[in-house]
């Protein structure tokens, strides 16, 4: 999927004994290499030793170089939260919905569009579609990457945060 115009986007989780998989960083890797490699986003989630809690997200905005908050994840169990983009509020299920009870995809809708996370054959990765079926972000569980096609740049947000809350469902077991 990578051309030279998507974004080639990799996690870095925190190695502090006080974090889970929920605070972590993502970097944007450079297309050519005289290129810095960009902090993009900030993921923090306290560990108070609940379940619950809030997950706050932050993007860099490019042109100030200051982070400024793109939303937060109001955790009321491991499976249960309310997502908030801006002033917009959606729980989980609505941005990882299953059309069928068995569905190996999970849907979510974002710019008057809608996409789908899917597994990969390889049982480990995953992958979003648009409507038309064409692969518009792949997820690496080797490098911990995730490459983004140009097309989406403008629902980046929620291609990140929903690519994460899928590999959180399914480090908990579930999909």
């Amino acid at each position: 999927m990578p051309s030279t115009t998507d974004l080639t986007l990799r996690f870095e989780y925190s190695t502090s004994s006080n974090s889970d998989m929920r605070t972590f960083k993502v970097y944007q890797l450079p297309n050519q290499a005289d290129e810095p490699t960009i902090e993009l986003y900030r993921f923090f989630h306290p560990i108070t030793g609940l379940v619950t809690g809030s997950t706050s997200f932050h993007r860099q905005n490019l042109k100030t170089a200051i982070f400024e908050s793109a939303g937060s994840i109001e955790w009321f169990s491991n499976h249960n939260a309310t997502v908030t983009f801006g002033v917009n509020q959606y729980h989980i299920r609505e941005l990882r919905k299953a059309k069928k009870s068995k569905s190996q995809s999970r849907r979510f809708k974002a710019g008057n569009a809608e996409y789908k996370w899917k597994i990969a054959e390889n049982d480990t990765d995953i992958f979003c579609v648009d409507s038309k079926g064409k692969t518009v972000a792949s997820w690496s569980q080797d490098t911990l990457t995730l490459s983004v096609s140009s097309k989406v740049e403008s629902v980046l947000d929620r291609v990140v945060v929903t690519c994460f809350l899928n590999l959180w469902v399914r480090q908990l077991g579930d999909w």
